[in-house]
């Protein structure tokens, strides 16, 4: 199947000799994880007597990445998120609450496509905001989530998966998320994404976003294209080649570009580092030879 083809291997343990060498990583992410689950125990009890340990779990990531574009300064991000699901809770309820670029948090805005993956510096003040929520799951593809994110902002969104296996070797998955908030109204951004597993460890995958709403004047949409190579515990390679622009401009494309990205643990199973090497080219409007030429970002990711 394509998801075995697609997976990354996330079962794998570093040796023990690793795991005695950075104790202070261990105590971090368990004072992380604690205060997370104090949250959700304190929370859950306003709903019910039912005990956290049936059923109340909790889950999130702190993310860290050093970039610089040729031409640019230095820069570096970060983000946190984390989802409670909680007993007293309706089964289908969550929490959740985070740091995360806000343009992208309102559009949910895929992965790939992030200022955060495309090596893009942000402004830290403007960009990113404070968020939490609260989510329910309809079925098994289809949630509710509504929140507020810095300055007692609201916004919604109703999100849509569905994925088809198409034979051994290929599947299809579509994403399609409603959302409104204060500055662009009511939008909707859509994913399509194609995979072929050429083996188990070997696949190609192409996709393509888009993203419109009250407040602009054409589809902002991206597209890549790309061989992902994974080698087992949790180690993976990918090469990519981008394009993306928006409908807007006097020319659709606004940037082109490659990009490969080398991830791999470096202690224990849940401390991950990403190294991204990229090259990009403006396009059209937005073309300028002095924008043109290589980033570098260097991410760490701790899960709990």
């Amino acid at each position: 199947m394509l998801l075995g083809y697609l997976a990354s291997g996330w079962a794998a343990e570093a040796s023990s000799p690793a795991e005695a060498e950075f104790p202070i990583l261990d105590r971090s992410r368990a004072m992380v994880h604690d205060f997370t689950e104090g949250v959700a125990r304190h929370v859950d009890g306003w709903f019910g007597d039912k005990p956290f340990e049936q059923g109340g779990m909790v889950s999130g990531s702190i993310g860290f990445k050093f970039l610089g574009r040729q031409h640019e300064s230095p820069d570096a991000s970060f983000r946190f998120g984390a989802k409670l699901d909680m007993p007293n809770v309706k089964e289908k309820t969550y929490l959740f609450f985070g740091q995360e670029n806000e343009r992208e948090l309102l559009t949910d805005q895929p992965e790939p496509f992030t200022r955060r993956e495309l090596l893009l510096p942000e402004d830290r003040r403007e960009d990113q905001t404070l968020f939490a929520g609260i989510g329910y799951a309809l079925r098994d593809n289809i949630d509710f989530r509504a929140g507020l994110r810095s300055g007692i902002k609201p916004y919604a969104q109703a999100r849509y998966r569905k994925g088809w296996v198409l034979g051994e070797r290929n599947r299809v998955d579509f994403r399609e998320t409603l959302f409104w908030n204060r500055k662009d109204g009511v939008g909707s951004t859509t994913l399509l994404s194609f995979g072929h597993g050429f083996s188990r460890s070997l696949a190609f995958r192409w996709s393509l976003a888009g993203t419109i709403s009250d407040e602009t004047d054409g589809l902002a949409w991206s597209n890549s294209m790309g061989i992902f190579k994974t080698f087992g515990d949790q180690r993976s390679l990918s090469l990519e080649a981008l394009i993306g622009g928006t409908t807007a401009g006097s020319d659709n494309v606004s940037e082109t570009g490659v990009r490969t990205i080398w991830r791999q643990p470096v202690y224990r199973d849940w401390t991950l580092v990403e190294v991204s090497l990229g090259h990009f080219w403006p396009q059209g409007d937005a073309k300028d030879e002095n924008r043109r030429g290589w980033a570098l970002g260097v991410g760490f990711e701790i899960l709990f």
